[in-house]
């Protein structure tokens, strides 16, 4: 998993795992979610995040096992 914050955008990617994305869809409003060709999630993208997310520069990343 890996987390990125771009300033210059103001978007906050969640990456869930490295795939080709099939489709992308707005399921909250700011929040896009993409879809893999198995159906899977590949990754999150949430816009103006400095509007929903405190500390983005410091976010912890925990990964699970």
């Amino acid at each position: 998993m890996k987390v990125a914050y771009d300033p210059e955008t103001d978007s906050l990617t969640i990456t869930m795992r490295e795939s080709r994305i099939k489709e992308s869809d707005e399921v909250y409003p700011g929040v896009i979610l993409d879809l893999g060709y198995d159906g899977e999630i590949v990754r999150f993208e949430i816009l103006s995040a400095s509007k929903v997310v405190q500390k983005l520069p410091k976010i912890p990343v925990v990964l699970g096992e």
